[in-house]
């Protein structure tokens, strides 16, 4: 949700077909053919309500799934890791000749596909990269536990280490953590560039249809934005409303 709503931004006037897996969820702990099977999934069901781009809005699915799913299908397909990667470069400055150290925090599955690390260290060969796996972050957004004790002190265990190495930029490797971007920034530092990899998958998408024109017309299709999910709590719905700052008709499929 975090991602379609950073598109809504970016990108006005299109027509957005979203789909939730919230039955699902969390992917992260979930094996890399699991999700795949999923990913594929997720994607025929959105070809099949009218998508003609598709955008992997989970990291652990865009870390094991999203080169698989390019392979097998024709059309676009964006995912939130690329775009993350390429502002860590602007941020930190890819030209410079000094060290770097990069925090990237995620799932398990993100974090143990090593992707960010990887990409990472193409665009910054001397990186410093440390990667932390925050498991239970998702359970807790997805319960509306944004401002618990509870969940400012998992946080805190969790961002120590990487403020012990003093990193200069934090990756928010998972859609989930940008509703925890208030109680992460204190709690690196708030020297630390945060980098919400919603936002930039969104830009990267607006500049994509600058380019192709012919797909921009597509998207501006008459119609209005259909969001699907999986399954349906009180939790769901609430944090809906509170990212995109109103209701939120979410249809069971």
């Amino acid at each position: 949700m975090t991602v379609a709503n950073a598109i809504e931004q970016a990108c006005p006037g299109r027509r957005l077909v979203y789909f939730g897996d919230l039955a699902r969820t969390p992917y992260g702990s979930k094996s890399p053919e699991t999700i795949q099977k999923y990913s594929r999934q997720n994607i025929e069901f959105l070809l099949g309500k009218g998508a003609k781009l598709i955008v992997v809005a989970c990291n652990s699915a865009a870390s094991v799934a999203a080169e698989e799913m390019r392979r097998e299908f024709q059309q676009p397909i964006f995912d939130v890791i690329g775009p993350a990667v390429a502002k860590v470069g602007q941020i930190v400055g890819a030209a410079s000749a000094k060290a770097t150290r990069i925090g990237v925090i995620g799932t398990r599955a993100t974090i143990k596909s090593g992707i960010y690390s990887r990409k990472i260290h193409e665009l910054m060969p001397d990186a410093a990269v440390y990667s932390t796996a925050c498991p239970l972050l998702v359970p807790l957004v997805e319960e509306g536990w944004l401002s618990k004790r509870e969940t400012k002190m998992i946080l805190r265990r969790y961002l120590q280490p990487l403020k012990i190495k003093r990193v200069e930029a934090l990756v928010l490797g998972c859609t989930h953590y940008p509703l925890l971007k208030e109680l992460i920034q204190p709690r690196i530092g708030k020297q630390v560039k945060i980098i919400d990899s919603s936002l930039e998958v969104a830009v990267s998408l607006r500049e994509y249809l600058a380019r192709h024109p012919e797909d921009d017309e597509i998207e501006r299709e008459g119609g209005s934005s259909e969001f699907y999910v999986s399954d349906i709590t009180e939790a769901a719905v609430a944090t809906a409303r509170k990212i995109f700052g109103r209701p939120i008709d979410l249809v069971k499929v």
